[in-house]
């Protein structure tokens, strides 16, 4: 029997084995590190109740996968007073660091003056829009802070698996090949539509080839933007033997009308699948840019794997 303090005499004790480093064990989450450059959201378009909603939930997904992240959301077109504008956050990111280190002086701390940039400047774009890049770093350049402005979210695998996602949400694909669901409406055709020219045509059809392998059907991207872009590719799709087509915006949210979609959908004569919206994998792609400008390890983002 077991005494109050423990096993019996005789009867063998188990003991805690020590934590063993290997392949299966939990990677210890990571912190930001102390004073480091904020995390700027860069959010192009009109803004609206919605944008912000969307923005600060990708910036609260940032926040959970880095604990003690300063992410901040500045808007391209902001008017500073419901939504500040890009170069307004970067000015008070820098006067706010200012303040701390003239308080940790007045307090008889020790403190190195802050180098490096103030912020990292992450646009919320999948694809590359030349105009609104220049855009965006000239906001930059007017605010006259030290900042660091990254490439944009995509091409990456785990776009991909969101477009997969928002495209069975849809209706429009199964969602697991593996477990051979049947979609009466699946497509056989997907065109995927971005903004941004023939540039960002070209970074969604890389977005687009990993979209192919998922789904085994054909994709191809087209330009919101250009005109007889979409209808183009719905030709081409049918042409090759494509019956049932579906567009698939390669579009965060922000970035263009709502109906300029609903508008390209009826000119290909499909159905259409939501733009990516705050997907768990831009808030990680946000951060993945911000890490990797600052060279911060982070935990390697990942998609799911192709079925």
């Amino acid at each position: 029997m077991s005494s109050p303090t423990g096993p019996a005499s005789g009867l063998p004790v188990r003991m805690p084995r020590p934590r063993q480093p290997g392949r299966h064990r939990r990677p210890e989450p990571l912190a930001a590190p102390e004073g480091a450059p904020a995390l700027v959201l860069a959010v192009p378009g009109t803004p609206s109740a919605a944008t912000r909603g969307l923005a600060e939930e990708v910036v609260s997904i940032a926040r959970s996968e880095l604990p003690g992240l300063d992410a901040r959301i500045g808007y391209v077109d902001g008017d500073d007073v419901e939504f500040p504008t890009l170069q307004s956050v970067l000015v008070h990111a820098a006067e706010e660091r200012a303040a701390r280190y003239e308080q940790a002086i007045a307090a008889g701390v020790e403190a190195e003056e802050p180098e490096g940039p103030v912020a990292v400047v992450v646009p919320l774009l999948a694809s590359p829009d030349s105009a609104l890049l220049r855009v965006i770093r000239q906001a930059v350049m007017d605010s006259r802070v030290a900042a660091d402005l990254t490439d944009v979210l995509g091409p990456h695998p785990l776009l991909a698996e969101a477009l997969h996602v928002r495209l069975s949400e849809a209706g429009l694909a199964r969602a697991d090949r593996a477990r051979l669901f049947t979609v009466a409406t699946a497509a056989d055709g997907i065109i995927l539509a971005s903004v941004g020219g023939e540039e960002a045509v070209q970074a969604a059809g890389i977005t687009g080839m990993l979209l192919a392998a998922r789904l085994a059907v054909p994709v191809m991207a087209a330009a919101l933007d250009q005109e007889g872009s979409i209808s183009a590719i719905a030709e081409q799709l049918r042409s090759s033997g494509s019956q049932q087509l579906a567009l698939a915006p390669y579009l965060i949210g922000p970035e263009i009308d709502p109906s300029v979609v609903a508008e390209a959908a009826h000119e290909a004569g499909c159905s259409a699948a939501e733009a990516l919206g705050p997907y768990p994998a831009i808030g990680k792609l946000a951060l993945s840019k911000y890490t990797s400008a600052l060279g911060i390890a982070p935990q390697a983002a990942q998609g799911t794997p192709v079925r």
